[in-house]
């Protein structure tokens, strides 16, 4: 910063402000070249504004075409504290009667040796310990909290291992299968002269259920494969029989249509938001980059077209409508008979391969990738803010040589000025001295 002027004062004429009135004037060219910037910089906030809504659209469409996620069924349960059931694709109406007679249980092993504490009584100092076949060797001094820590951190082990507190002043070391199921079984044999192991606290053991009369055990409560496209989950064992139903419901996927509806309808207003900016002279709206445009025409182009050669082939069959405004809404009478009557059809529409959701997916990729349009303007943005770094400083120095030229200018004016004026003051009182005497 240039230092400020200093000037005798014995003069009618104000250099600081006539200074400060021509900085003002040549710092004109700065003072655009800022505010310019700084709306470019608006610019690229603007732009991962739009990327954000994009990724929403982008989120909404992924969860459409997913075909696996998509059915047009629901299963209820007659008592969900015992009993829990979900849907997914090919599933098909039906009613089943589940009984729990056993849940599936992970081997839990306690040992038999105890230490005073967790993390200070050493408990081996060298030796291994295999587990379901895997060997945790320890090489030096290790408590119970430091051999729980080792069998962890041993890859492929299959257990977790905890240390509890069984008594006061009584610590022990659990081994957990990860996985339930007798297929889940583990042996252990202790080569630690001061760990050993006796039985098994619990015994590893499948899930046993009667579906609809027949027989059905799984090394998990959540059972996948049984009934195609539905999945059965059991939380408790009971002799009493749980009713399970699965019927047509399109509630889930409306609520995802309505979810694409909604961020679709976010990115329209979007850039409707930008292009009113611009149309105002805002200099800081991306509304005339013609990337928006492009987005907007491309979206509208996909969501409109014709997908896939099922019974189905557009949106607005299943009623996914454009409204006056450019907006989408749903209409419910429409999407619930296609629901009912063609149920499939609109699943492939949505989910396929060559389905609606799959192309918007696969054209917002262009956009919201790390190589794609967005980043792209983004980019090419920034290295105009980057430019305009360099010319603000080359403008700042050239002032700041200015500004110390004028200074240096004014007050050899001053000097000037304060010297004639003690002149003619010495004048004046000579001849002022002159006329007295005479």
């Amino acid at each position: 910063m240039a230092s400020p002027i200093t000037f005798s004062g014995f003069n009618n004429i104000d250099f600081s402000s006539i200074v400060t009135a021509l900085m003002q004037q040549a710092s004109l060219p700065l003072t655009t070249l800022q505010t310019t910037q700084t709306a470019v910089k608006t610019q690229i906030t603007q732009f991962s504004a739009l990327a954000s809504q994009i990724g929403a659209v982008q989120s909404a469409a992924a969860d459409l075409s997913d075909l696996a996620s998509i059915s047009g069924f629901a299963g209820t349960s007659s008592d969900p504290t015992a009993v829990g059931v979900s849907t997914s694709s090919g599933a098909q109406a039906a009613h089943y009667e589940v009984v729990v007679s056993e849940l599936a249980r992970a081997q839990v092993t306690v040992s038999t040796s105890s230490a005073a504490d967790s993390d200070t009584t050493i408990v081996a100092s060298s030796g291994t310990l295999t587990i379901g076949g895997v060997d945790v060797t320890i090489s030096g001094d290790v408590t119970l909290q430091g051999l729980a820590a080792a069998i962890n951190d041993t890859d492929d082990i299959g257990v977790s291992a905890t240390v509890i507190r069984t008594a006061p002043g009584t610590y022990r070391l659990a081994l957990t299968s990860r996985e339930t199921g007798a297929a889940n079984a583990f042996s252990v044999t202790s080569g630690l002269g001061g760990v050993t192991f006796g039985g098994n606290a619990v015994e590893a053991g499948d899930a046993s259920l009667l579906i609809n009369g027949i027989p059905v055990t799984s090394s998990s409560n959540t059972l996948e494969d049984v009934v195609t496209g539905v999945t059965i989950t059991a939380y408790k064992a009971s002799a009493d029989a749980v009713r399970v139903d699965v019927a047509p419901d399109s509630t889930a996927l409306k609520a995802k249509v309505e979810s694409f509806i909604t961020a679709y309808n976010g990115v329209v207003a979007f850039i409707a938001d930008q292009r009113k900016a611009t149309g105002a002279g805002q200099d800081a709206s991306i509304g005339s980059d013609p990337l928006l445009r492009q987005l907007h025409n491309a979206l509208r182009t996909s969501l409109l077209g014709a997908h896939g050669t099922d019974t189905l082939t557009t949106l607005a069959e299943v009623g996914v409508e454009f409204t006056r405004t450019g907006t989408l809404e749903l209409n419910d009478t429409v999407f619930d008979s296609a629901m009912a009557n063609h149920t499939e059809a609109v699943k492939n529409l949505f989910a396929a391969s060559d389905g609606v959701f799959s192309a918007v997916d696969a054209l917002l990729d262009t956009y919201s990738q790390a190589n794609g349009f967005i980043s792209s303007a983004k980019a090419r943005l920034n290295a105009q803010v980057r430019r305009m770094d360099e010319q603000i400083v080359d403008m700042q120095d050239r002032l700041a040589i200015q500004r110390a030229a004028l200074q240096a200018e004014f007050s050899a004016a001053d000097a000037a000025i304060s010297a004639l004026n003690s002149q003619r003051d010495t004048l004046s009182n000579f001849m002022g001295g002159l006329g007295s005497s005479l």
